[in-house]
């Protein structure tokens, strides 16, 4: 990748300066009050061409504009009980703060079944989160620390992991291509825990898929991972999965408050409040409306699909030891 210089993110910024106003206000609320931060995330995602990452800015902008995404931490998902199972089976939040003061998010790979609601629950809900990230936890640790923080540490779980991953291929490709697209450059380091054999006959596939740039920021740690976490975080940051050898993502927990997966966590408590909030504050006399709200589904890039056929592929060598039958092409949208 060729360096990013001022020169660049000058020539951007002054293309940005002529698009529509609705782009503009949507840009205005994505940068946070750092615009040109926010274009080096562009221009870095695409190897500093100033043309593409133009094009890809502006695509993101529409995006947002033609799914009121500016919007999206006023629609909370209800009933609560919808959103606990939403919680329950698409298991991530956040565990703390490097000591660099990163957010660190936990996610369970292994262990999310994505079965209890429709996949625009799941995205909706996926958007909040980052939605919620970049507006509330990024701000507040970029004041807490005295330091612009705009990046993220994630701690991917894979216990648990089974061939049935491969009916959730579909919908964690659309939310990776939500984040390629959309939010980039947003994770500094994945960092891979409790992998089974499962993992690492995949993870040989699909690495010389990856772009140089993504490869370089994963890493794949020994066991729970707890000490090489420990060196770049606290104990009481790690994610309760990586505090005792093979924990996994539920297992030895006494209080589900510790488990940063269960929406009676702090996080996800102060995000689901701040959502109803937000809610009420934009339409202050109408009832919350229950039902998903329905974002655009991405166009999967060539490298999503390669991955996702190459993982696809790799999961049905195991086929006649597990019985494991089906395929990507069977797998549909489920609507509300």
């Amino acid at each position: 990748m060729g360096i990013i210089t001022q020169d660049a993110i000058d020539q951007f910024q002054a293309s940005m300066e002529q698009v529509d106003e609705p782009l503009k206000r949507a840009f205005q609320n994505i940068h946070q009050g750092y615009p040109a931060e926010t274009l080096f995330r562009f221009l870095k995602a695409r190897e500093g061409n100033i043309t593409k990452a133009h094009k890809m800015l502006v695509d993101c902008l529409k995006w947002r504009v033609e799914n009121d995404i500016d919007n999206m931490l006023a629609k909370p998902i209800v009933p609560t009980d919808l959103y606990r199972a939403v919680r329950d089976s698409q298991l991530v939040g956040l565990s703390g703060y490097s000591k660099e003061g990163l957010p660190v998010f936990a996610i369970g790979v292994g262990l999310s079944t994505f079965d209890k609601a429709s996949v625009h629950y799941y995205v909706q809900s996926h958007i909040q989160i980052n939605e919620y990230r970049d507006c509330v936890i990024l701000p507040s640790a970029t004041k807490k620390y005295g330091r612009h923080i705009s990046k993220c540490l994630k701690v991917l779980d894979m216990s648990g992991l089974k061939l049935s991953a491969l009916s959730q291929i579909k919908l964690l490709t659309i939310i990776s291509t939500i984040d390629d697209l959309n939010y980039p450059e947003k994770t500094l380091t994945y960092y891979i825990v409790n992998a089974p054999y499962i993992f690492s006959a995949c993870w040989k596939v699909v690495k010389p898929l990856l772009h140089e740039r993504t490869r370089k920021k994963i890493q794949v740690l020994s066991g729970c991972g707890q000490d090489d976490l420990l060196k770049i975080m606290d104990y009481a940051s790690l994610p309760h999965f990586c505090r005792r050898e093979g924990s996994g993502s539920t297992k030895y927990l006494q209080n589900p408050v510790d488990n940063c997966f269960s929406l009676d966590h702090p996080f996800h408590q102060q995000l689901y409040n701040y959502i109803k909030q937000q809610s009420s504050i934009h339409e202050p006399a109408s009832p919350i409306r229950q039902g998903s709200v329905h974002v655009d589904l991405p166009e999967l890039a060539l490298e999503e699909r390669d991955i996702a056929k190459s993982l696809e592929s790799e999961l049905q060598k195991f086929d006649n030891r597990d019985g494991l039958c089906g395929s990507l092409d069977d797998l549909k949208i489920i609507n509300d």
